[in-house]
């Protein structure tokens, strides 16, 4: 005689995944991390996902966000925060758990449910890097996007270009400022980075969204730009200059073991006039000065180059989910990587869903994708 379900295994077969979208943090990326899970939070579908926002203010303080996706734009320049409130949210501390606690004003702990994946939206340090990964590995949650070591790779631009190097992938010259080098060795570090050539960019080695970055175009104003590279990171990559067109390409990864996915290529135009560069301003307030193609003017043959390139470095790291690769095509189509992006700016307007809008997925579709391979990679070591 087979046994009655009970009411709760009910409950429990036709219980829609619930996704906790994790945004902010204590990185100088928190504004861009906010404003990227406004664009997440309207596109999850609320017919198939509970969804539980959490936010982590600029000191790392865990807590319940305000889901309306309106609330994290950024709107006339005004960058959206993360404000500590009375309920702070803890997580599984063990994997057996997957109930997320909250405590208010320092009462009993109540759970909100248990977390089926996290959407972890958090740019820069103390988030992209592994951090936060390895935290969640530890308690057998699973997430979004790339593990631990390629989180940690793929922020670090020095080990980047090591490993793709290693790889075989094209990459610029540079040179690494480890911690105290310029300091201790100045007159050394200028020799080294005047044979890379004018001009050079400088730029913190573990930041993101062009923070930190200078153009120097003369070796006198190279400790300047290495103090302001400081500001962001002890670390600091200087890169030789490419002559080439900005190209990106958006990677997804492979459902059931399959190669991960290129999208058609995109490309940015930046108004030299106004900025010498792609840098914060240029990205996030000032849209006049930046156009966006996309799909890139490339030849069928330079398209193809661009995403084998893009793949291979998803590849190459050991990406899982999606990334995001900047290469330079330069005048006779080669293809030299510029860095890969783990966890790209995801707003609707962003290069990365506009690439695989492009490519004939929607940002609704491709957000539930990135949930659905989510859900469907095993915990623990793979």
């Amino acid at each position: 005689m087979n046994a009655v379900p009970s009411p709760q295994s009910l409950d429990d077969a036709v219980r829609r995944p619930r996704v906790m979208v994790l945004f902010g943090g204590r990185s100088g990326e928190h504004a861009i991390s906010c404003a990227t899970a406004g664009g997440v939070l309207r596109a999850l579908d609320r017919e198939r996902y509970d969804v539980v926002a959490v936010g982590v203010t600029p000191t790392g303080r865990w807590v319940l966000a305000d889901d309306d996706p309106d609330r994290w734009a950024i709107t006339d320049g005004r960058l959206p925060q993360v404000e500590d409130t009375a309920s702070h949210v803890v997580l599984p501390s063990d994997t057996g758990d997957r109930d997320v606690l909250v405590v208010q004003d320092g009462g009993a702990p109540r759970s909100i449910g248990e977390i089926d994946v996290v959407f972890p939206l958090l740019h820069g340090p103390f988030g992209e890097d592994g951090t936060l990964q390895g935290m969640l590995e530890l308690a057998d949650v699973r997430y979004v996007g790339a593990g631990v070591l390629a989180s940690a790779v793929g922020m670090d631009k020095h080990m980047m270009k090591v490993v793709f190097e290693g790889h075989g992938l094209p990459v610029s010259p540079f040179v690494t400022v480890l911690p105290g080098a310029f300091a201790r060795d100045p007159e050394g570090i200028t020799a080294r980075v005047a044979a890379l050539g004018l001009p050079v960019f400088v730029k913190p080695a573990r930041a993101g969204s062009s923070l930190g970055i200078s153009r120097v175009t003369d070796l006198a104003d190279l400790p300047a730009a290495i103090a302001a590279a400081h500001e962001h990171d002890p670390k600091v990559v200087v890169e030789a200059a490419v002559v080439g067109r900005e190209i990106e390409c958006g990677v997804l990864g492979g459902r059931g073991g399959r190669r991960p996915r290129a999208s058609l290529p995109g490309e940015i135009v930046v108004d030299h006039g106004k900025h010498a560069f792609y840098d914060f301003e240029a990205k996030y307030l000032d849209e006049s000065a930046v156009r966006l193609a996309c799909p890139a003017d490339l030849s069928p043959d330079a398209v193809a180059r661009v995403q084998e390139v893009a793949v291979r470095a998803f590849e190459a790291l050991g990406c899982e989910g999606l990334a995001r690769v900047d290469v330079f095509v330069t005048e006779d189509d080669q293809v030299v990587v510029n860095e890969i992006n783990t966890m790209p700016g995801f707003t609707p307007f962003s290069m990365y869903p506009r690439m695989w809008q492009s490519s004939g997925l929607s940002y609704p579709e491709l957000v539930d994708e990135l949930v659905q391979l989510a859900l469907e990679r095993p915990t623990g070591l793979r």
